[in-house]
């Protein structure tokens, strides 16, 4: 699970970019109830996400030309300089060098050997999002992966993630879900599987991390997201041992899963 106890390579922060940043507030606000608060008058329009009060994440427009709307998913590092150097030995991209971000803590931004996109965050003075795995919040964070061995063996040896496999049905390879380095399968975070062309045909072909919110009614915020501009590309539907959930994007493209989590 994701728990706002961060340690090296789990999830602490994530970020939408948006063509239209009010369209993608105002559908966000009425799929979860987020509010929309700016980060101040010196950071280029960017809002901070927040339930209930708490940091769920945050959201801006798109910053410079050619850039696509994305959810960008941040990893914590304890070293940003290493793991850029890291990511770049292994075969990745540095897109944003480590960059203080106001005191607040160092950004990077990286594209893996596939080109999928994802960032890191070394915390200063904001460790990252206040509440986790409750309803509207992010729960979980996933992977498609043109390759999924090889996305498998670049964020093992990034970040030291063990993976544990499950098979998928049809033949259709193996789900692997990720545990952060050192850590008990009780703080599983995420999941990576290998992705066919037709699965990622509405990502452009390319491979996506995602996230997936906690949702107690999958049924009526699917039928929201239909009716917001967004696209419904499967579900709800039952996943034994899993939960109820709907895979979904917003009005820009950007995937995100709904889930109502099997009761333990």
């Amino acid at each position: 699970m994701i728990t706002t106890d961060f340690v090296p390579g789990s999830p602490c922060w994530i970020e939408l970019s948006a063509s239209d940043l009010q369209k993608s507030l105002d559908f966000y606000r009425g799929l979860f109830g987020w509010e929309a608060e700016s980060a101040g008058p010196d950071t280029g329009g960017y809002m901070m996400l927040r339930s209930d009060g708490r940091a769920v994440g945050g959201a801006g427009p798109l910053m410079e030309e050619g850039q696509s709307p994305s959810w960008t998913i941040y990893y914590k590092t304890d070293d940003a300089e290493a793991t850029a150097a890291a990511v770049t030995r292994l075969g990745g991209t540095v897109h944003v060098d480590a960059m203080d971000v106001m005191g607040l803590g160092i950004m990077s931004h990286f594209g893996d050997p596939q080109g999928t996109e994802f960032a890191t965050w070394q915390p200063l003075s904001f460790p990252g999002m206040e509440v986790a795995d409750e309803p509207n919040s992010l729960m979980w964070v996933e992977l498609w992966a043109p390759d999924g061995e090889g996305a498998k063996r670049f964020y093992g040896d990034l970040f030291g993630w063990s993976y544990t496999s499950f098979p998928l049905p049809e033949g259709a390879g193996a789900y692997e879900m990720i545990t952060p380095e050192g850590q008990p399968e009780e703080r599983m975070h995420g999941g990576m599987m290998g992705a066919d062309e037709q699965m990622l045909a509405p990502l452009g072909g390319k491979g996506d991390w995602h996230p997936v919110f906690h949702v107690e009614d999958p049924d009526t915020v699917t039928a929201k997201v239909a009716e917001s501009g967004g696209q419904v590309f499967m579900g709800p539907e039952d996943a034994e041992g899993v939960g109820r959930l709907s895979t979904c994007a917003d009005p820009d493209g950007n995937v995100f899963v709904l889930l109502k989590p099997s009761e333990m």
